[in-house]
């Protein structure tokens, strides 16, 4: 019989593709060919069908599509943990902004985001949604490691080392789109930091900068209860009704957090088929409070999974922020069958994908979409018994278990090890910055 030459074939005990929903297939085998997945079929099949360059045989893992944190600010690894069991708005102004004021660069940018990506890496994390200054850095380093990102254009209406006003961020970010016209692994996005820091004239040029260049906005909204009081007190109007009067609530926007809401500001916001970038475990921290987030699922609302930056959660995980996410969610609306795992992982995939207009790329194992695969080793006593892979996946695993990463069909993470970002190297970064940010 004739064999097809392929790059390489991955034999896995189940995988888990996310698309149909529920779907398991067991003893199953993922081709993929010049980064993308050309079939996913029986192993007996795969091995008389394909002749692979690299054959990878993993009896005792899970094959899932690589995870997608929606919302993050990666360079704030090198501040993990410099100011815990603080208010939000404490925890920014007393703390954080004072920080960045002295010590954000592109080094920092550069080394922050490197370390955020290997966590991310070692932890199933295949692409995730930015927002930092000085994004030209991170966008670097993303392409060098090998990552999927959305890259925020950040846009906030006071002077930083990066830019001096608006119009500088403004500019400073579509220079840099520019500089990325057709690259397989970057997107952009319009990021104004929030409501309550970036003023109507701003946020009306951002609004006519996405029509035009068709590019998402993404925005913290409605995190605190004090966010809602000022804006009422400041423009006579809660976050969300200012966005939609100044044109901003639409298919193009992704709302981080989303805590505080009416029922008519679900109701309005699936209206214009918005998406929410949902951080259980920094809501929780900063306490902030739990966003409704079964109410708005089922409303129809698109929602994502996000972990915020590492000087707010404090790690980069989303196996935490699934199981989290679906335990709030079951807790609060007193049913246990309120989103189930196959839901909570939907949420931190196909769904993350869709907020950022990837859908077509990756979020699910599909034959045609890109190869962004993780495996999760089953093999260990605290994973046994298994009677559903997706169950553990959601209740039960972590990202310990994590042991390879594909992105675009490269493979990053090999057995734990990290192929193209060097641990040690990074490690000595993060004891550079902490001796300075505590000097």
């Amino acid at each position: 019989m004739h064999t097809t030459a392929i790059d390489t074939l991955i034999e896995a005990r189940w995988i888990i593709p996310v698309e149909p929903s529920s779907s398991i297939l067991t003893e199953h085998a993922i081709a993929v060919h010049q980064g993308v997945i050309q079939a996913i079929l029986p192993i007996p099949e795969a091995r008389s069908r394909y002749q692979p360059a690299h054959h990878v045989t993993l009896k005792q893992h899970a094959l899932i599509p690589g995870l997608i944190n929606l919302h993050t600010h990666a360079a704030m690894t090198l501040m993990r943990g410099l100011a815990d069991d603080q208010p939000l708005m404490t925890w920014l102004k007393q703390h954080i902004w004072p920080a960045e004021a002295r010590f954000v660069d592109e080094r920092f940018v550069r080394e922050g985001t490197q370390l955020a990506c290997a966590e991310m890496l070692k932890g199933g994390i295949t692409c995730f949604n930015d927002m930092y200054f000085f994004p030209a850095a991170a966008s670097e380093v993303v392409a060098a490691c090998g990552l999927r990102a959305g890259i925020g254009l950040v846009v906030i209406d006071f002077l930083s080392a990066y830019a001096s006003d608006a119009d500088d961020y403004l500019a400073k970010g579509l220079a840099l789109r520019d500089q990325y016209p057709h690259h397989p692994l970057l997107t952009f996005c319009l990021a104004p930091h929030a409501p309550y820091s970036v003023s109507d004239k701003t946020l009306n040029k951002v609004m006519t900068m996405a029509e035009q260049l068709q590019l998402p906005v993404h925005i913290h909204v409605h995190e605190t209860q004090a966010e809602i009081e000022e804006s009422l007190a400041t423009h006579g109007i809660r976050p969300l009704m200012r966005l939609q009067r100044l044109g901003l609530l639409g298919p193009n926007l992704i709302a981080a957090h989303m805590v505080h809401l009416k029922e008519e500001e679900i109701s309005l916001f699936n209206q214009y088929g918005g998406h929410v970038a949902h951080c259980p475990t920094s809501n929780l921290k900063l306490a902030s409070g739990v966003a409704p987030i079964a109410t708005l699922l089922q409303q129809g609302v698109n929602v994502g999974l996000g972990t915020d930056g590492a000087a707010s959660n404090n790690r980069l995980d989303m196996f935490e922020e699934m199981r989290l996410c679906a335990l709030l969610a079951k807790g609060i609306s007193g049913r246990a069958d309120t989103l189930p795992a196959w839901q909570a992982l939907r949420l931190a995939t196909l769904n993350g994908a869709k907020a950022l207009g990837l859908e077509q790329i990756t979020g699910s194992l599909v034959a045609g979409k890109a190869a962004d695969i993780v495996a999760v080793d089953f093999s260990g006593l605290e994973l046994s018994p298994c009677y559903d892979p997706v169950s553990h996946l959601v209740y039960t695993a972590g990202r310990e278990q994590v042991t390879h990463v594909w992105i675009n069909g490269r493979l990053l993470l090999d057995n734990k090890e990290l192929v193209t970002l060097k641990e040690s190297e990074l490690l000595g970064h993060a004891t550079y910055w902490q001796k300075r940010l505590t000097s």
